[in-house]
Parts: structure tokens; C-alpha cells; sequence
């Protein structure tokens, strides 16, 4: 049975995840901060407290869908694609073409089918 409070919580923590994850790879891209660069060995530390929130993604989503393994799996992944595609654009203007869209509508279909398919 589907357990809506601990899929809550792990789409949550996925998503604290995807995004400090977003800004630990690319901020070194990021035009008006060379903090990112200059920084590297603490950025590269961040990963342990962001590898929290990966583990809790995974146990609540874990948890929220029965005990089953590849519901999660797709979930994280996609909340992952969604997070790049939005941050990507907001930051880098890369909008978002056919191919990427797609991939979106896709992703949404992955959370969609493990989450409402009984």
C-alpha cells in the first residue's frame, strides 16, 4: 500500500538533493562567483551532508512504496532531470528544446506510472 506522508518526504529530500547537488557541480560555471572555484576542496566536503539527504530520498520513498526498491529509483531520478532542466535554464539560459521536453514529459510518465499504477 502506498504510504503518501513517506513518499512526501522522500520526493523532499530528493529534491534538497538534486538542488544542492545542481550548485555543488555547476556553480563553478556560475558567472559572478569564483567562490565555487576557489573552493573545491569544501564544495567536494558538502557532498557527505547532500549524501544524507540521497539516503533519506531512498529510505522514505523506500518505505512510501511498499518496500519496493525500483519505484524509488525512477522517482529520484526523475525529480534529478527536473531539477537540471529548470536550473540549467534559470541559470545558463539553455532553453529547453524538443528533445529536452520530451525527456520531461517522460520523466513526469516515470513518477506518474510508480506512483498511481496499483
Amino acid at each position: 500500500m502506498i504510504k503518501v506522508p513517506d513518499i512526501i518526504l522522500g520526493v523532499g529530500s530528493f529534491s534538497i538533493a538534486h538542488l544542492l547537488t545542481f550548485y555543488q557541480l555547476n556553480g563553478q560555471f556560475l558567472e559572478k562567483t569564483d567562490w565555487f572555484r576557489e573552493n573545491t576542496f569544501l564544495v567536494a566536503a558538502v557532498g557527505i551532508i547532500i549524501s544524507f539527504f540521497y539516503i533519506w530520498g531512498t529510505k522514505y520513498t523506500v518505505a512510501g512504496m511498499d518496500g519496493l526498491l525500483w519505484p524509488a529509483r525512477f522517482i529520484g531520478f526523475s525529480i534529478g532531470i527536473l531539477f537540471y532542466a529548470i536550473l540549467v535554464n534559470f541559470h545558463f539560459n539553455e532553453g529547453i528544446e524538443l528533445k529536452t521536453l520530451v525527456s520531461l514529459v517522460l520523466c513526469l510518465a516515470l513518477i506518474a506510472i510508480q506512483v498511481l499504477w496499483k
